[in-house]
């Protein structure tokens, strides 16, 4: 057998230039380069191993595994996933970084996209194998058990995990670890623990290892049995409902769905992740439902006997905490890829298979029998579609003076994008409002973030999808101009967390549009607080006042976030407060648009109004209050969380309900 003498981290990236991804649907094969560049930050744990391994590929093919510089380790990561989530988990990027707090800045990356299922790799440095030098700078000492680093701190946050104490074992960590990144049931985070000795380590490494090597996404059919079994709890639906998910998307299903609603009448609802599996002005969409939804998915989904749960793993905020669904007689069929989500809410029938391929399946044997919602359900779809939609009008046209709400800035925002413009959020109040009001046409243009909800993931996850719709642009054969454009939407509070990634896009000449909606606070938290009697405790940024000891009271900060984006290299557009405002900002972001797409990042700077709430979702989340306290707003609203807690269900399915 051929070998070829290599340093580890020179295997590697070898290796991973090499790797492809197939995807065939319907027949269509797709093949796209698994791990097309490699984001890093350099220290004494990487730089003379996977450092010098993309030094040498830069020199000898500089295609063949580019490298990106970053400037925070956790914003790598979410590049990482916002480039996965955009290609349907067909891609993802690489990251690397030094030992200690370079690698641990990682972790919270690598939960959130575990926790997304959403592919992202990860090569954490680690200590001397041969501890010849302990301890060195940045190492964790732990007296009870030496062999424990910091970057343990990745098993139970990653979906793989494996530490390659030897050259040989190189081999089998690589391999196990694509296995997983490419199996759509198992994906997440797959963490490789590399120590910095051995990274640097010769090695023989056979060329069969390093060839071209393809990684087919497995889309399993459903089995006959279940098919069956779901037709025979949807044929006597009355009001049947479609809660579709991310795997809809995943599973490139979009039109699929849209077809098995026509075809049957059931409307659709959908999840955060699921956002855009049906245009908003469809008939039969009733937008986003849970917690985070509209009255109209919440009215319907109130009352409905068949919940046909499509690629979604049912959130808290789906269910509105257990709540949203009150029929007694309320039956569940759950498709989804993964056993997990597929067996939740102890349903009637499990199908563990693409949702593309179900779909299909589950319209032929409904049209064969003729189905078609009943004549009254479709009315309530009409009737609580028309509410709502009434409530979002009068939401985007409220112009509120001298601060404008949230929601008419969503408004004209939405107004203001192409059709195939994708927005992006994680965190705050954003998500939340965008998920009730954004009203999107594009099955890719939505685009939040929102199982692990991780403040600061905006910019930088906003970042790695710019990155994924240049690359669809180029291989459409399309102009730069010609593609999407990537309009971030975030509050003070989740820049402040993270910006850092703005000067990568600076450098890189990448046009991303960031809105940044300024009201001196943290929004979400603080309406929360104040529901549960805490009087938005801790949620503003004010000056302290001495003698109470409180941030309420005080001054708002002189805190000048254009400005520091200006610092950073990034054309800023200010919107002044008052009269007109909203028309303003409708004009920067055409500004923006019509900006060249090697001008770099532009951030349109907008003052918001702290207090006034998006249309309410008749809704519930479970958080709990204070069963004791000497406050009278929290004792109010420990009853109003009683009564919300005695509707909610125990196990969906059965009679009982909570203690």
């Amino acid at each position: 057998m051929s070998r070829r003498t290599l340093s580890v981290a020179q295997a590697a990236i070898e290796f991973l230039a090499n790797q492809w991804t197939v995807d065939i649907i319907d027949g269509e094969r797709t093949e796209v380069r698994t791990i097309p560049g490699m984001h890093g930050i350099f220290g004494h744990g990487n730089l003379a191993g996977v450092g010098q391994a993309l030094k040498q590929s830069q020199v000898k093919a500089p295609g063949l595994m580019p490298y990106h510089q970053g400037r925070n380790e956790q914003g790598l990561v979410h590049q990482a996933v916002g480039y996965a989530r955009h290609t349907r988990r067909r891609q993802t990027f690489g990251v690397t970084a030094s030992i200690g707090p370079g690698s641990t800045n990682m972790a919270t990356g690598a939960a959130l996209a575990t926790t997304n299922r959403l592919p992202a790799l990860l090569f954490a440095s680690d200590e001397f194998a041969t501890r010849a030098p302990d301890p060195v700078l940045q190492q964790l000492e732990q007296p009870h058990a030496y062999d424990i680093t910091c970057a343990d701190i990745f098993r139970p946050i990653s979906r793989y995990f494996d530490r390659v104490q030897r050259p040989e074992q190189l081999f089998s960590a690589l391999l196990n670890g694509m296995r997983v990144l490419m199996d759509p049931a198992e994906t997440g985070a797959v963490t490789i623990a590399l120590p910095q000795d051995v990274q640097a380590e010769r090695v023989e490494v056979p060329e069969s290892f390093l060839a071209r090597r393809e990684w087919r996404i497995r889309r399993p059919d459903p089995e006959d049995v279940d098919i069956s079994s779901a037709i025979d709890v949807i044929r006597g639906a009355k009001q049947p409902l479609i809660i579709a998910g991310g795997g809809v998307h995943y599973a490139f299903a979009t039109e699929k769905l849209r077809s098995l609603a026509d075809t049957t009448g059931i409307p659709v609802a959908y999840t955060q992740a699921g956002v855009g599996t049906l245009n908003w002005d469809h008939g039969l969409c009733l937008g986003a439902v849970g917690s985070t939804g509209s009255t109209a998915s919440n009215a319907y989904a109130r009352d409905a006997d068949v919940i046909i749960g499509l690629g979604t793993r049912y959130e808290d905020f789906t269910t509105a905490s257990m709540t949203a669904f009150q029929n007694p007689d309320v039956r569940f069929v759950n498709v989804n890829i993964t056993a997990m989500d597929a067996y939740k809410l102890g349903p009637s029938v499990q199908i563990i298979a693409d949702a593309g391929k179900t779909i299909s399946q589950l319209q032929l044997g409904l049209s064969t029998l003729g189905y078609r919602v009943p004549d009254d359900a479709m009315e309530l779809v009409r009737t609580e579609r028309a509410r709502w939609n009434a409530a979002v009008d009068e939401s985007f046209s409220v112009r509120n003076e001298p601060l404008p709400a949230q929601t008419e800035i969503i408004g004209a925002v939405n107004e203001a994008m192409d059709d195939q413009d994708v927005v992006v959020c994680a965190a705050g109040s954003l998500p939340g409002d965008l998920h009730k009001l954004w009203r999107v046409k594009d099955s890719h243009g939505y685009h939040v973030e929102y199982a692990f909800s991780c403040m600061g993931y905006e910019i930088a996850g906003g970042l790695g999808l710019k990155r994924a719709t240049i690359a669809e642009a180029s291989s459409a054969g399309m102009a730069p101009d010609e593609g999407r454009d990537v309009v971030v939407m975030v509050g003070d509070g989740s820049y402040l967390m993270m910006h850092t990634e703005l000067v990568t896009a600076v450098a890189e000449r990448i046009k991303l549009i960031v809105v940044l909606l300024q009201n001196h606070g943290f929004a979400s938290i603080g309406s929360l607080s104040e529901s549960l009697g805490s009087q938005r405790f801790g949620t503003k940024y004010r000056y302290l006042e001495e003698q109470t000891h409180t941030f309420e009271e005080g001054a708002p900060l002189p805190v000048d976030i254009a400005a520091n984006a200006e610092s950073l290299g990034v054309e800023v557009l200010r919107v002044e407060p008052g009269a007109g405002a909203i028309d303003r900002l409708s004009a920067a972001v055409a500004e923006a648009k019509a900006l060249p797409e090697d001008s770099g990042p532009v951030l349109i700077h907008i003052n918001s109004d702290l207090y006034l709430d998006a249309p309410d979702s008749e809704s519930w989340w479970d958080v709990p209050v204070a069963e004791v306290s000497e406050l009278e707003s929290t004792q109010a609203a420990y009853k109003t969380y009683t009564d919300h807690k005695s509707r909610q269900r125990l196990l969906l399915g059965e009679e009982g309900k909570t203690p």
